[in-house]
């Protein structure tokens, strides 16, 4: 399969059936090369779903990826085309262990230090606004980035944006070491929010069999799921800053990913429901989306 990847968007054109090989042979690849040159293993094979998925809803180079820190860019270099480079990896005048705009124009932002890529995305959100372009802005970024002041800057001011603008929150659970402090504390508190997630999918389960009202119960909790999310998943940074979340999701399914993706994409949309499973839904039109991955290592 990674054979057939000679330049980027090539990944469309393998069928779904296909894409658990290509995702092993990209895993397989990165041992070998990286075993030699050196370079970061671990953050690589923890994206190697999400990027592939990525490569797949979005047009490159016309959308632009940007990675926080952007050691995690590897499957991204092989999926646009750049195979050959990684005998050279992290060498002078190599393939580079990070984005690096002169090698592809698929690299969006030249980027090497975390907490960055909320920041760039939303510079490049509002010049696609100014110019009145029309493609999409995706920002990448770790649970350990998250933990610097510049990703909450700009969290804070893209909270007041009127366009999309979507921030996946690649959760590991670790960054250069494991993290520490508040904010690593608040995530594990989402992803253990079994509470929630369990309450919702059993009453959709039984509402769902009652005849004639059933579906229309079903609707009108989902007009209010904002307020019952409240209550039970404790904080909810992202929805109180006016910025709607999803997630958290499975990191290495891909037909999630994909339907994640897609919905997240969209300008303008219904509510959709995922059998219970996923809910994404959008708050008086203003769609910034903070899609979280769990258990990506």
């Amino acid at each position: 399969m990674l054979e057939r990847i000679q330049k980027e968007n090539d990944i469309k054109n393998l069928d779904m059936e296909e894409l658990p090989v290509l995702a092993q042979e990209i895993r397989e690849f990165l041992v070998e090369k990286v075993s030699r040159a050196g370079g970061h293993l671990a953050s690589n094979l923890g994206v190697v779903e999400l990027t592939m998925a990525l490569h797949l809803v979005f047009d490159l180079p016309e959308d632009k990826i940007i990675w926080d820190v952007g050691h995690q860019s590897y499957t991204h270099k092989l999926l646009t085309g750049r195979k050959e480079g990684f005998d050279s990896l992290r060498s002078y005048g190599g393939l580079s262990g990070f984005p690096k705009r002169k090698e592809s124009q698929c690299d969006a932002f030249d980027t090497g230090h975390s907490s960055t890529s909320i920041s760039a995305g939303l510079g490049l959100v509002e010049a696609r606004e100014i110019r009145g372009e029309d493609y999409h802005v995706i920002s990448v970024i770790g649970d350990g980035s998250l933990t610097g002041g510049m990703a909450y800057e700009a969290l804070n001011n893209a909270s007041h944006l009127k366009t999309n603008f979507i921030i996946i929150l690649n959760d590991n659970h670790m960054s250069i070491s494991e993290n520490v402090g508040g904010m690593s504390k608040y995530l594990s508190h989402l992803r253990t929010a079994d509470l929630y997630t369990g309450l919702k999918k059993s009453v959709t389960n039984v509402l769902e069999h009652v005849p004639v009202v059933g579906n229309a119960m079903i609707e009108q909790i989902r007009k209010t799921k904002s307020s019952i999310k409240q209550l039970v998943v404790p904080g909810m940074l992202f929805e109180d800053m006016g910025i709607t979340y999803f997630g958290p999701i499975q990191g290495h399914n891909i037909p999630m990913l994909l339907r994640a993706l897609t919905e997240a994409k969209k300008v303008e949309g219904k509510i959709k429901k995922y059998k219970g499973k996923i809910e994404l839904y959008q708050r008086q039109r203003l769609l910034r989306y903070v899609i979280a991955l769990s258990d990506t290592i």
